[in-house]
Formats: C-alpha cells, sequence, structure tokens
C-alpha cells in the first residue's frame, strides 16, 4: 500500500478525490479512507469491473488505506464458488491485494435479519402479502403515487410473527415479503416501500441450507459497508437512485444502536461504456450458451478471464483506467483507447520473436546444403541489458508468402525475380525465380546470398537495399497453431439502430459479430519459442503482440494468441 502522502497525487485526478478530500479536511472517520469492491459471485468479472477495481483499490491506496472484496453473496439461485474463485484470480491478476479484508455477505446474515427485526418493532417495516403482479400495480408509475398495501398496517406483533415463520421456512417462496414501511407516494420510486427480504428456499454455496429468506441487494449493502466501517461506498450510477434508501436505512439502523456516526458514504460515478463490446450480463450470458464464443475465457469476450488468456495485461487495464477517467456522466470510450494501453505496455515489456505466418518456402541454392550457422538477434531493441538471442539460417527458410510477387506492383521492395533484399539479421540474397505446381501456384522462391553480407559483419555495409524480410529456418523451425483474434464485434455499438434503418427495425446484437474475430493459423516459428512458458508474451515482428495460451500451449505443441496488432486499423477499414 502506499501511503497518505500519494494523495496529493490523487487529489487532482477526479471528483471522487476531491469529495474524500473534502471529507478529510472535516475530520470525518479521522482521516481514514476505506473503500470496498463487491461483486456479486453469479458470473464473471468483465472490463467495466476493471474500471470499478482500479478505483476502489486505487483510491483507497492513495490515501493510505485498505480496500476490501467483499461478496455480496445473497441470491443463492444465481451463485457458485465457482465465480467467487475466478473473481478472486482476477482481482489478484490485476495487481490488487484486499489483506485480511476478504468478506461475505452471507457472514453477516444474522445481523441483517436483526436489523430486519429492530425495523418491525420500529413500525419501520412490515410483511407484505401481495402478489409480485399486484405489487407492481400498488407501486405506482414515474408520473404516479403508488397505493399502500392492504397489509401495510398489520401489527407489529403480526409482522414479527409471519417474518419469524419466514424464516423458519413455513411459507412457499413468493408467498410473503418484507418491505421498508416508508413512503408509497415518495416521487422517488425507490423509497415507496422497497422489499428488503424474499423468502427462497434454496441452498447457499457457503450457508448451505440455513437460511429460507435472504435479504435484497438493495438492503444488505449499506448494512455491509456499516459493519466493515466502510467511509466511501463507491458505486455506478445506476445506484444514484438508491442512494436516499441507503441513507434512509442507515440512519434508522443508527438511530437503533446499531452503527455509530459518521456513517458510510455512497457515491456514484459513470460506468464503463465501451465500443465494439457488449457488458451486459445477459447478453455475455447468451453469448456463452448460444455457443457463439467458445466460453467465459474466450479471448474474444469482454471478461478478465478472456483478457487475461488473450494476453492483456493488467498494467495495461491500470493504464487504461487511469486514461478512461472517473466521470460523473456517462460517455462512450472507444476500444482503440483499451487497445493503445495494451500495445503501450507490451512494447515496452515484450521480448520480440520472429513467427511466418503465412508460409512460403525460400531456397537459397548457392548455400550449401546440410549447412546451418548462427545469426544473432536482439531480444528487444529498446532493451540491449536482455542480450540477444540465435536465430539458425540455413539453405531452406521460410518467409511469408506475401513477402514473393513474380511480377512485382509498383513500390513492392520485397521478393521478385531480379531483386535484392536482406534477409533480417542474416544475409542479402537476389530472387532469381520460383517453382510452381501443375496449377501454377508458387510452391518455393530460389534466391542467391552474397557470402561478405552478413548483417553484424564489416562488408554488411556495402550492400544498399530497400527490402527486409523476416524468415525461419526450415530444419530448425517450430510449428505451432496461431490464432489470430480480433474485436468480437464489427460495429460500434451491437444491436444498435444504425443511421438509415427503418424506424422500426430492431437489430439483433449478434448480427454484429464480426465474422473475422477468430482465425486459426498453422505458423511456422523461430526454434526459440518451441518451449516457451504459459502465458509468455513476445512481439511477433511484422505482425503484432502474442501470447502463449495459459491453457492450451504445451512444450514443444506451443500455441499463441494475437493480444493486439502493431497499429490500429480499424478506424479506417472498419464500418
Amino acid at each position: 500500500m502506499s501511503h497518505p502522502e500519494n494523495a496529493d497525487v490523487a487529489r487532482s485526478t477526479h471528483f471522487i478525490n476531491n469529495l474524500i478530500e473534502a471529507d478529510r479536511q472535516q475530520g470525518k472517520w479521522a482521516g481514514r479512507v476505506e473503500t470496498r469492491f463487491p461483486p456479486e459471485p453469479n458470473g464473471y468479472l468483465h472490463y467495466g469491473h476493471a474500471k470499478s477495481i482500479c478505483l476502489n483499490f486505487g483510491v483507497a491506496e492513495a490515501y493510505g488505506g485498505a480496500c476490501h472484496l467483499r461478496f455480496d453473496d445473497t441470491n443463492p439461485t444465481k451463485e457458485e464458488q465457482e465465480f467467487v474463485d475466478a473473481i478472486i484470480e482476477s482481482v489478484q491478476w490485476l495487481g490488487y491485494d484486499w489483506g485480511e479484508h476478504l468478506y461475505f455477505a452471507s457472514d453477516y446474515f444474522e445481523k441483517m435479519a436483526a436489523c430486519a427485526e429492530y425495523l418491525i418493532r420500529a413500525g419501520k417495516a412490515y410483511v407484505d402479502s401481495l402478489s409480485a403482479e399486484d405489487m407492481r400495480a400498488y407501486r405506482g408509475t414515474l408520473t404516479e403515487p403508488g397505493k399502500d398495501s392492504p397489509y401495510r398496517n398489520r401489527s407489529i406483533e403480526e409482522n414479527l410473527d409471519l417474518f419469524a415463520r419466514m424464516k423458519a421456512g413455513e411459507f412457499p417462496d413468493g408467498t410473503h415479503i418484507l418491505r421498508a414501511r416508508i413512503d408509497m407516494a415518495s416521487p422517488n420510486i425507490n423509497l415507496r416501500d422497497p422489499a428488503i427480504y424474499r423468502i427462497r428456499h434454496a441452498h447457499h454455496h457457503r450457508t448451505g441450507d440455513r437460511w429460507c429468506v435472504y435479504p435484497m441487494y438493495t438492503f444488505a449493502h449499506p448494512i455491509e459497508d456499516a459493519i466493515e466501517n466502510i467511509t466511501h461506498s463507491l458505486c455506478t450510477l445506476e445506484f444514484e437512485d438508491q442512494r436516499p434508501f441507503y441513507d434512509w436505512l442507515l440512519e434508522q439502523l443508527a438511530e437503533g444502536g446499531f452503527f455509530p456516526r459518521p456513517l458510510p458514504r455512497q457515491i456514484e460515478f459513470a460506468r464503463l461504456n465501451l465500443t465494439y463490446v457488449v457488458l451486459s450480463k445477459r447478453k455475455l450470458v447468451q453469448l456463452v450458451d448460444e455457443g457463439h464464443v467458445d466460453g467465459w475465457d474466450d479471448p474474444r469476450m469482454p471478461t478478465l478471464v478472456g483478457a487475461r488468456r488473450r494476453g492483456f495485461t493488467a498494467a495495461g487495464f491500470r493504464l487504461f483506467a487511469e486514461r478512461a477517467g472517473v466521470s460523473k456522466s456517462d460517455g462512450w470510450i472507444d476500444m482503440s483507447v483499451l487497445e493503445e494501453c495494451m500495445r503501450e505496455d507490451l512494447n515496452d515489456t515484450a521480448e520480440r520473436r520472429v513467427a511466418v505466418l503465412d508460409p512460403l518456402k525460400l531456397i537459397i541454392t548457392n548455400y550449401p546444403e546440410g549447412q546451418s550457422e548462427q545469426c544473432f538477434a536482439p531480444n528487444h531493441p529498446l532493451k540491449p541489458e536482455l542480450g540477444q538471442r540465435e536465430m539458425p539460417l540455413s539453405r531452406e527458410l521460410w518467409i511469408e508468402r506475401e513477402d514473393f510477387m513474380e511480377t512485382p506492383i509498383k513500390g513492392f521492395r520485397r521478393l521478385f525475380p531480379g531483386n535484392k533484399v536482406r534477409l533480417r539479421y542474416g544475409y542479402v540474397v537476389e530472387c532469381t525465380g520460383c517453382e510452381k505446381d501443375a496449377d501454377g501456384n508458387v510452391t518455393a522462391v530460389t534466391c542467391e546470398y552474397f557470402p561478405d553480407s552478413k548483417s553484424g559483419t564489416p562488408g554488411a555495409d556495402t550492400y544498399k537495399v530497400k527490402g527486409n524480410l523476416h524468415w525461419v529456418s526450415v530444419p530448425h523451425a517450430c510449428q505451432a497453431e496461431v490464432r489470430l483474434y480480433d474485436r468480437l464485434f464489427a460495429y460500434p455499438q451491437p444491436g444498435q439502430r444504425r443511421e438509415g434503418d427503418a424506424p422500426e427495425l430492431e437489430r439483433d446484437f449478434l448480427t454484429d459479430i464480426n465474422p473475422d474475430a477468430k482465425r486459426c493459423l498453422t505458423a511456422q516459428l523461430e526454434p526459440s519459442l518451441a518451449r516457451v512458458a504459459a502465458e509468455s508474451r513476445f512481439q511477433f515482428e511484422r505482425h503484432g503482440y502474442f501470447v502463449a495460451d495459459r491453457f492450451d500451449s504445451q512444450p514443444d505443441a506451443p500455441v499463441f494468441n494475437r493480444t493486439v496488432t502493431l497499429k490500429d486499423s480499424w478506424q479506417k477499414s472498419k464500418p
């Protein structure tokens, strides 16, 4: 953790820091800053959660405080230990540590029930027996007030008895619900006697069958914050209308002696809206369940497990969170911003390697058969301290098919009959022709090399050529599967109507899936890539940044995923 003196850096970053600084100057919480990241363990974290994680942990760190990791496991029908484990792994992968502050809402179920019973005794909560349909009808609309439930004036004794029987499991799901008694005529629809406890006969992944009633998220969340002595509860904007209930509930419980003042403060910020992805949990589930992707950790998915498998870096996400900023109003951020953050980090950290993705054989006809020699390539052109690696060169090499044209177009500087090019880190060669199959397809290119032209030798400087090719020695090459991943969607805002669409047209977001989001190739790699560890990242010269797949890549059978291309080509080439 950083120390409080780092607050000067954070203070000017965004409005949340300014609010925190004002609280500190007033002496609230004795200057302490404690935040929390509270995921529900009912799915995998996505890019939007990365922004929230960086914000909550970053703010606490900047002020020398602590950030809690808390699982809001209040809905047993959708929660699983699998999601808990995946969330813990993703937060750790992003580089954050909660220390001793790992909590679960289920740790507090006894106290939450006691809080509910206090509200009943104080006349601030009642058991309602309306059907869900009738409750919606009684609630009113945004322009019309709601009306009181016929069960709103049950006696305190009857409410306590019914709630006790709800807890004991006497009633089927949906028979009764516990509601706060606030104001059915409130202009804020969230204060019209919101539900705070419902019956759920379901097995909980931590508490088993101990409970038959479970708190609503909006009831549980402020209580969790207060129990953990959170000072600043940072939420996305959709919770802004819930803040009056958050404050009302904690005030009632403070009056009942449950929590000391000052109470936690909820602050809302704009959620991440990123082009070319969908972050709706419903849509992500649909992508997985209908087989449009290969699972939650598919590198095309905007989940953190997918991002990690694709080769995105934790440092890149932290840089992205910093550049995206924190706002009080919604806006869109282009995917290119996230991709450029990844490029910036990988350009600095990824060693360079050579891979030929569309192999065509190049035969050096005047090079001795059966002979090979070592050429030397820097591991990182900007970091000479990382040294060099050996690249064997032999009579037969793999080159990119696009590097040869029998009849060159204007400006083509690579291999064509009579042209000279340099084999990167090796010799200058002159193209002498090509070999073809019966259908006229080029099967190999022939050339001759100049023995005194090897890179790094005195004779190299006497050769002036414009073309420079990368290559891999055929007998030494490592054959590997390479997966070229791209954006999952070809349209910036999947599913939204486009200009010119008929007014009645409703677009299906699935129609915007990019058919080229995944392509699998059999590539030829330099031999140093044969036994790299899973999740090793490299820049494949000319092609982009790649990572050894964390699950499928094996020693002597590597599988590489493209993380990002070297440059952003979407602005010009895509819709």
